[in-house]
């Protein structure tokens, strides 16, 4: 069975893991709430007398259901509503609690000790909605499902953190190689320029193509009143967070400068992928420019260790489906039905808008620049596809797209090391197209009317936000409240999305992993090579190349000399 069949089987066990065991699955009894910040929960331990509120430090914490009182509430049209008022819960001390305890003082008023059981009652909130009912807020989730998460997820971290291993030893080594073997600064220097001049025109169009889309579907008018304050009430707290990150996060023209390596080995030790690649052509050039043959050890001990690092690669895909499913039943349990019911129609316009994106401007690209069959270069490409989807992460999927463009595309290292690298940081068009129809849903959410000027300030501000974006699960929400604020919209408005932004991540990322080796292989292509896709015969019958057998050698003692 070859390895992406593998990664599909395990992304399939994990939705189903996901959606019939996860916190929020439906034929699970939700029996707690769990709070990310314990400070913002009412806990009471007499519910009629106010005196008795427990203030708590603000540490993520679980209460239990042991009771639930019902009360009858006044709408805004004036009936009463009956809803959850009051729920009894239990919860324990535990040692971050007692850790942020000023002095004892939680502990001394309870009379407890670290680990005892707590029983008090939690306040929950409720919402009056515009035209009558009632949304309480927070929601439970299923206690058994979230402890059946939170046992599987070490095997994802796992997965994640073998993978990032190999990232920055790879990345230089074979950049440095490359670059190296080269020889030409001229030829460096422009197809540097080609690369990002192309990332940034496919990711203005992907800009577009999301404000597009989103005029088109119209999906602010599917959400309702209910929805909108429930999910507002449930990640306000997470949208005040990213929109604070935002405020924080340095300029473009900070970004650009930040390139040059103050410390070159702290930039390596943080992983800091422009600044490595920066160091690594530089060091790389320097090898050029010492005298005949000089430069050679440090190279041929640099290319040693890319192999070693493209071995390390396969051993980690051999357990990439027991990770890839930790990590989707994860996203997917957590996710909730409710959450993804409410923003359907919005989550099924950022994946038309995607889909366009890749089908029209890739497929263009790879077909016309590239002289490649589109469905010949997505099979090629599936390996890596599939590990960005899982982790939603462009840099976790580095390693695996630079195999896929050397081994199943044929693209040389010189190319791959240079224009894969920089893609996962400055090419970011599946997010971009994502901000593009988020900011238009928000907008129409709190219906306001967009001018073009408005419009077009959308496409350069997520056009600019996404160079230097980190290729990490969660960094586009922090310049999509850029592009909000730099649009007027109310940052308020990412409370509306985040329910769903782990799993459109998932796509983006595909996404933009897809636009990463289809410049690569349009780059390749325009500095004379001629790519043939690896066939799926040729990669079982031949150890040397793709995913296929590449672990079957022995192992040899290595000797020093």
């Amino acid at each position: 069975m070859q390895v992406y069949t593998k990664i599909l089987i395990g992304m399939a066990v994990g939705a189903v893991l996901g959606l019939t065991l996860g916190p929020n699955s439906s034929l699970l009894e939700h029996d707690r709430y769990s709070y990310r910040n314990a400070a913002s929960a009412e806990l009471y331990l007499d519910r009629i007398d106010e005196t008795t509120r427990l203030e708590l430090p603000a540490v993520p914490l679980d209460f239990t259901v042991e009771e639930t009182v019902r009360e009858g509430v006044l709408d805004e049209t004036g009936l009463v509503v009956e809803v959850d008022a009051w729920v009894r819960v239990s919860f324990s001390i535990t040692e971050k609690l007692a850790l942020l305890d000023d002095e004892g003082a939680l502990r001394k008023r309870l009379g407890k000790r670290t680990g005892d059981p707590v029983v008090a009652w939690l306040k929950l909130n409720q919402i009056r909605l515009e035209g009558g009912g009632i949304q309480t807020t927070p929601q439970p989730i299923s206690g058994l499902g979230d402890d059946i998460i939170a046992f599987i997820s070490p095997v994802g971290d796992v997965f994640m953190r073998l993978i990032k291993m190999v990232i920055v030893p790879l990345v230089f080594a074979s950049l440095l190689v490359g670059v190296a073997s080269l020889g030409d600064v001229r030829k460096l220097g422009r197809m540097g320029g080609k690369t990002l001049g192309l990332y940034l025109m496919t990711t203005a169009v992907a800009v577009t193509i999301g404000l597009s889309v989103a005029h088109l579907v119209q999906p602010g008018d599917f959400i309702d009143k209910a929805d909108r304050a429930a999910l507002v009430a449930q990640f306000a707290g997470d949208a005040s967070s990213k929109a604070s990150a935002a405020a924080g996060a340095p300029s473009t023209l900070d970004n650009i400068l930040s390139i040059i390596p103050l410390n070159p080995i702290e930039s390596l030790s943080s992983g800091n992928m422009l600044q490595i690649i920066f160091f690594a052509v530089v060091l790389g050039i320097a090898l050029t420019m010492l005298g005949q043959g000089e430069g050679q050890p440090v190279v041929r001990f640099f290319d040693r260790i890319q192999q070693a690092m493209i071995v390390v690669i396969h051993m980690v895909m051999a357990i990439a489906p027991y990770g890839v499913a930790a990590l989707v039943a994860e996203v997917v349990g957590t996710s909730g039905f409710s959450v993804l019911k409410a923003l359907l129609v919005y989550g099924l316009a950022v994946l038309l808008g995607l889909t366009l994106h890749a089908g029209l401007v890739y497929g263009g690209l790879v077909v016309v620049k590239a002289r490649l069959k589109w469905l010949d270069f997505m099979r090629a490409i599936r390996p890596a596809q599939l590990i960005a989807f899982s982790t939603s992460s462009s840099s976790a999927a580095l390693p695996v797209s630079m195999e896929c463009a050397e081994q199943n595309l044929g693209v040389s290292n010189a190319t791959s090391s240079f224009v894969l690298p920089l893609g996962s940081t400055v090419n970011m068009d599946g997010t971009a197209l994502y901000q593009g129809v988020a900011a238009i849903f928000i907008a129409q959410v709190f219906q306001m009317d967009l001018t073009l000027a408005d419009q077009l300030s959308i496409v350069l501000a997520a056009t600019m936000a996404s160079v230097g974006a980190a290729g990490v699960p969660g960094a586009g929400m922090v310049t999509l409240a850029m592009v909000l604020t730099a649009s007027g919209i109310p940052q308020v408005g990412l409370a509306l999305i985040l329910g769903m932004d782990r799993l459109l991540d998932m796509f983006r990322t595909a996404v933009n992993v897809t636009g990463d080796l289809a410049v690569t292989s349009v780059m390749a292509v325009s500095e004379g090579e001629k790519l043939e896709v690896l066939s799926t015969a040729a990669d079982q019958a031949d150890p040397e190349r793709g995913f296929e057998h590449r672990l079957d050698k022995e192992e040899h003692p290595v000797e020093p000399d």
